[in-house]
């Protein structure tokens, strides 16, 4: 099967080799020279095929003295030239369209039997002789054409890859094909039939399981017919949903041009293909005898199949005296293929059909088509209902890694787990779109790292602001969100939907950009910066303050579930500081809640956040100049858009902009100006203000503070800058 053969680069012998001509007007007068990559398949030849189209020469070639008159394309004499060392001399003698070579026959280079040419659309110029030698038992085009023409289906191998006596070659009878090369060379040349010989790289077929060259054999096997199934199976595959969606096209293009399924293998390993033969040779598939093979098989395993003779299973099974079986197995994508019918099927705790299967780009010719194509043939419908395709991890190189390439380096998920953490593994798959192959270097983990700490550091401060937050009035602070809490629960509404947007569609790079860019941006720079004054300098029950916290509160909950699938372990340790003594991964998603989406809190914000960057230019420059030390000790000045300055209180706008002294006049065109404050520092919450300095008892107080230490007869702890 096409899902089972991988390719490797190899060298062998390639030979031109000649057939003279014995029929037609060419008899005896010129030989036909082919050119093949498996020397080994010549005591199989039984025809020469030859493009219908194509120009072909009769034509004297030379070589260290020897002279053959030859029949080749004409479009390939210079490159016979090049590869074999032959000259051509003067002019062509002939030259016709290869039909016009159709039915004549040339003598076996070293066997007593004709090989007749025939025309094939397959032959193609892009090497050789234009000339293809054809062994119908070993090929599948050349199979095709055997047929076509009538020809036997010789196929002189045995299931061991070895010659058998139908080769016609006593001394090679036992021989491993691919060791038998060069006899198969030296043959030619004591025949007189090598025009030339020379190693060859290319890309030869191999076994996926064994690494081993695959032999191209024309054998007797057990097919599916897929026409019987096709239609059906096309119409279910637009029921299914495809991510990416370019998985559809490429599974209904396989689909489409897929030929019968062919089942049986010959092989060492494997279930046993469950087919009886009678004593005359005919093939049996009973369901009977089927299941009762099934049950013998789940008691003592099936390679009861291979340890019992003829006679022993047919008294094990109760079958008629006489009846024999093979060491046939069956395809191993018939055992993956129908794993929706052994595993889902039984269990009624499982859905079926399966909510989805997840495999690599490549299976759309395996497991997901076995599949696809066992389920039409039992239940008329697909085995699944959503197909993800991942793309495969390679080196910077773009090499596949995997434990069957030349990759050195650790690979195991264990290892990166012990040295990093299994969080910090797990966002990195997050961060990356698995659709697409993956490039991989251990430097990777050590740059998410600073993204992981950013996440978790945001957890911690939500957490120690929400220290001594009081659960349960939620709802009375509603009317207590200022601007700045607004905005945040809006943005947050979007990170819900989004996040879950992304996870029902497998989406998970998405969540992680939403999710680090909310912590990163929305939090951690303003959100958090901004309200850090009120958190931690207004009294513990101010209005605003307590309202902070229930939005942080909606805020670390959520963030907490939206997270779980990813960082695990990060998840469940914030989660168990909330109080619940249940599990973060008991919890569903956050539910969206539209009473937050805040259209004008965010267009506000918006505009602010673009002041904020006007007056954070002017406050630098200010530092530079070593006008001010920092923000704190300016003295602003900002032409703005008066209506926004009527919507937002000033005290407001100050802790946004993080100023002491803020000065609003409205104009057209946005603009700051600046000076060093006047006022004095506070020194608890350093702000300069007009009040410090003029309160007796605390002096070196603003009000607000002086308020907040009288109302909490707390020893004041002040601390230098």
């Amino acid at each position: 099967a096409e899902a089972e053969v991988e390719y490797q680069d190899r060298e062998d012998t390639t030979v031109y080799v000649k057939f003279p001509i014995v029929s037609g007007e060419l008899a005896g007068k010129a030989s036909i020279a082919i050119w093949t990559t498996t020397p080994w398949t010549l005591p199989a030849n039984l025809a020469i095929a030859v493009h219908p189209k194509e120009l072909y020469v009769m034509r004297e070639f030379r070589k260290e003295g020897v002279s053959e008159m030859l029949v080749l394309a004409a479009s390939l004499v210079e490159a016979f030239c090049a590869a074999t060392g032959f000259e051509p001399t003067g002019e062509p003698l002939s030259s016709f369209p290869g039909t016009q070579l159709e039915g004549v026959t040339a003598q076996h280079p070293f066997l007593p039997r004709t090989a007749i040419v025939t025309a094939a659309d397959f032959v193609t110029m892009d090497s050789g002789t234009g000339a293809v030698h054809i062994a119908p038992g070993h090929g599948e085009e050349d199979y095709s054409l055997g047929r076509a023409r009538g020809l036997q289906i010789l196929s002189p191998v045995d299931d061991h890859g070895k010659f058998t006596a139908e080769a016609g070659l006593p001394d090679l009878v036992g021989k491993y094909v691919f060791d038998a090369n060069p006899d198969i060379v030296a043959l030619l040349r004591a025949k007189g039939m090598l025009l030339a010989a020379q190693p060859y790289q290319h890309s030869y077929p191999y076994c996926w399981r064994s690494k081993t060259p695959i032999i191209f054999r024309a054998v007797e096997q057990f097919f599916i017919r897929i026409d019987d199934l096709r239609v059906n199976a096309l119409a279910a595959i637009k029921g299914v949903n495809w991510i990416p969606p370019w998985g559809e096209n490429r599974i209904s293009g396989t689909v489409e041009s897929r030929p019968d399924w062919v089942i049986s293998r010959q092989r060492s390993w494997g279930v046993p293909l469950p087919a009886f033969y009678s004593a005359k040779g005919e093939t049996i598939l009973d369901p009977n005898w089927i299941r009762k093979l099934a049950d013998v098989v789940a008691e003592r395993g099936s390679n009861v199949w291979f340890e019992l003779d003829d006679a022993a299973l047919a008294r094990e099974l109760g079958l008629p005296e006489g009846t024999r079986h093979r060491t046939d197995t069956i395809d191993v994508w018939i055992d993956s293929g129908v794993s929706h019918y052994a595993v889902l099927r039984p269990n009624p705790e499982l859905r079926d059909p399966a909510d989805m299967y997840l495999e690599a780009t490549d299976q759309h010719r395996g497991w997901f088509q076995s599949s696809l194509m066992t389920s039409i043939a039992l239940h008329n419908r697909s085995p699944y209902k959503t197909c993800v395709t991942h793309g495969f991890v390679v080196d910077v190189d773009g090499k596949k890694i995997s434990k069957s390439s030349s990759y050195s380096k650790p690979m195991d998920a264990g290892h990166f787990v012990a040295k990093h953490g299994a969080d910090i593994v797990r966002l990195w798959v997050s961060s990356i779109n698995y659709t697409d192959d993956v490039p991989f270097s251990e430097e990777m983990f050590t740059r998410l790292g600073d993204t992981y700490r950013r996440i978790r550091n945001t957890l911690r401060i939500l957490l120690g602001n929400l220290s001594d937050f009081e659960s349960g009035n939620q709802e009375a602070r509603k009317g207590d969100f200022t601007l700045i809490d607004r905005w945040i629960l809006d943005r947050l509404e979007n990170v819900i939907a989004e996040c879950r947007a992304a996870y029902a569609a497998y989406e998970f790079h998405k969540v992680y950009h939403v999710l680090n860019q909310f912590c990163a941006v929305d939090l951690s720079s303003l959100y958090i910066d901004i309200t850090k004054d009120r958190m931690y300098c207004d009294a513990p029950n101010s209005p605003r303050r307590r309202a902070t916290q229930a939005a942080m509160h909606r805020i670390f909950d959520a963030l907490c579930r939206l997270l779980a699938p990813i960082l695990v372990f990060t998840a469940e340790e914030a989660w168990g500081y909330l109080g619940d003594s249940n599990s973060v991964h008991v919890k569903t998603f956050p539910d969206e809640q539209p009473e937050f989406r805040n259209p004008e809190a965010r267009e506000r914000i918006e505009k602010l956040l673009n002041w904020r960057g006007v007056i954070g230019q002017t406050v630098e420059r200010a530092r530079q100049e070593k006008l001010i030390g920092n923000a704190l000790e300016a003295a602003i000045t900002l032409t703005c858009d008066e209506a926004i300055v009527a919507a937002v209180p000033k005290d407001e706008l100050e802790e946004f902009f993080i100023l002491s002294d803020l000065t609003l006049q409205p104009g057209k065109e946005l603009s700051a100006s600046i000076s060093k404050t006047a006022y004095q520092k506070c020194a608890r919450c350093w702000r300069h203000r007009p009040t410090v300095g003029k309160s007796a008892s605390h002096p070196d107080l603003c009000d607000r503070c002086e308020a907040v230490v009288f109302s909490t007869s707390q020893p004041l702890n002040l601390s230098a800058e």
